[in-house]
């Protein structure tokens, strides 16, 4: 049986670990994320104004809701350093019900 909770998973790029810990900080406060998870070590190559770019960078991943898509996405692209940040979010087919719950609480909570 599927969950009926929307959740979704939200990624963007950041040039610093400390960079992406503020705005995962913030996300949890706010209630807009659950939990995120940070992950160094990523080596991204993309094209930008016509020249190809190699850069380190940090992976921030926040467990939220469909209902709160606008919000955090609104968030990040407001407290973000780059001019064009990557806001993506998936929608996991499956998940553990509980886990969907407490993301679900956690965002709910006053």
């Amino acid at each position: 049986m599927t969950p009926n909770i929307s959740l979704l998973v939200v990624t963007t790029s950041l040039p610093t670990l400390e960079q992406a810990q503020i705005i995962a900080r913030k996300l949890v406060e706010n209630r807009l994320a659950a939990c995120v998870q940070i992950q160094q070590g990523l080596h991204s190559i993309y094209r930008w104004d016509g020249k190809i770019c190699e850069e380190s960078e940090v992976l921030l991943s926040a467990k939220t809701t469909a209902a709160h898509w606008e919000e955090i996405r609104a968030f990040i692209q407001n407290n973000h350093p780059y001019e064009l940040p990557e806001i993506m979010a998936f929608t996991p087919v499956e998940y553990e019900r509980q886990y969907g719950q407490w993301v679900e609480a956690e965002l709910n909570r006053k």
